[in-house]
């Protein structure tokens, strides 16, 4: 439809110029003395749009040769960009295909681009590293820093390749370069939260951990094994004396404190070096809150010395608590041992049998069976002191 309106107009244009021509009497003069040039009006019109149709293709042939070297130049770099393109995408499939010295020699040919060549350094980093070359890692790490742009982008993938090839050190400079930026996303947290635990950096990573937990980025197991990992570090393995173990402990925040795997590794700490009284102070805030046993058994080793009023106090705490955990071993088996321990020898052997009759694991019926032995030796009832202590050797072998 579109050719035959096209032919309709065509053939409309020449009936109108044929029947304008023919009406038409004008004509056009030369004169160049002695020379006289006559001609119709129709022919001259035919002869000025021939020279301009001329003129233009003149100029236009010019033009053209003239931007030929920019016109080639921009082929050439849209062919090297095509090219580029393509082997950006090769690398990217190759990679994700777990085809790493492809996708290294894809992300090569894909850096000729001057537009690609950061990421392609990137991409060529990471499978250098996935297939131990950490030195060629390195190399287009170094090449990446030539773009601005893409500064955060090498940053992470330095830290998570560091990371995983177990180089904490490095991971931790490209931290703090992250740091000093300003970029702090929840993937680069995570990120600096690993490289702090494989440097063992355990007061960092407490900080982090409280951070993720603040925006819900850390699953809740996760952040209580890390917690538990970097308290046991800084409580029971760290040699402290008692100042700097009161200081370590006034870091620690009040509703961490009072969480059963801090406040043991703590009292046990405390216990160690003599603060008996911050122990027990410790053991009774953390068990007002959550009740665990071996918060318990903590309690009594913190106990006061014989006769104190510390040690009284302990045990009429423990008979509260007993009204509210009659069936509780652990219980019985410490105010049994604060009674022993304050030679009140009836109570401290009715509460170390009932602790016996409740006990479900070996360790609380030896625990028990020593401390009957123990009280029979001190009453000079060597008979009943020699059965507990057989009864205590079995439960050892158990």
């Amino acid at each position: 439809m579109r050719i035959f309106l096209s032919l309709v107009i065509l053939f409309a244009a020449a009936i109108g110029l044929a029947v304008g021509a023919r009406f038409n009497p004008g004509n056009v003069v030369f004169f160049y003395p002695p020379y006289r040039v006559d001609m119709s009006l129709n022919l001259f019109i035919v002869l000025a749009a021939l020279l301009f149709a001329v003129l233009f293709a003149i100029f236009n042939a010019i033009r053209s040769t003239q931007q030929m070297p920019h016109r080639v130049a921009a082929y050439r770099r849209e062919k090297r960009d095509r090219e580029g393109n393509r082997a950006m995408r090769d690398a990217l499939k190759a990679l994700f295909e777990g085809r790493f010295g492809h996708a290294e020699k894809a992300a090569t040919r894909a850096a000729e681009s001057p537009d690609n060549a950061g990421l392609s350094a990137l991409i060529a980093a990471r499978a250098a590293h996935r297939i131990g070359r950490p030195e060629r890692r390195d190399v287009w790490l170094n090449k990446a820093q030539e773009d601005a742009s893409l500064k955060t982008a090498r940053l992470m993938t330095s830290i998570e390749l560091s990371i995983d090839g177990h180089e904490p050190d490095l991971a931790l400079d490209s931290v703090k370069e992250l740091n000093s930026s300003g970029t702090r996303h929840i993937h680069a947290l995570r990120l600096a939260l690993k490289a702090n635990q494989r440097s063992k950096n355990w007061p960092e990573v407490l900080r982090l951990v409280r951070m993720l937990d603040k925006r819900s980025a850390l699953h809740p197991a996760l952040s209580r094994r890390l917690r538990e990992m970097a308290y046991e570090d800084l409580l029971s393995h760290q040699a402290h004396d008692a100042e700097s173990l009161r200081r370590v402990l006034s870091t620690i925040p009040a509703e961490d404190k009072t969480q059963p795997f801090v406040a043991i590794r703590a009292a046990r700490a405390l216990n160690a070096k003599g603060l008996h009284d911050e122990a027990r102070s410790v053991v009774e805030k953390a068990l007002a809150v959550e009740w665990d046993e071996r918060l318990v058994r903590a309690y009594a080793n913190s106990a006061g010395g014989e006769g104190s009023p510390e040690l009284l106090a302990q045990i009429e705490r423990c008979e509260e608590w007993a009204k509210s955990h009659p069936a509780d071993a652990e219980l019985s088996l410490t105010l049994g041992t604060l009674c022993l321990r304050q030679k009140l020898w009836g109570k401290a052997q009715r509460h170390l049998e009932r602790a016996l009759s409740d006990a479900g694991e070996a360790e609380t019926v030896r625990e028990a069976h020593l401390k009957l032995a123990q009280m029979h030796e001190a009453l000079n009832q060597p008979d009943q002191a020699a059965a507990h202590y057989r009864q205590c050797a079995l439960a050892t072998l158990l």
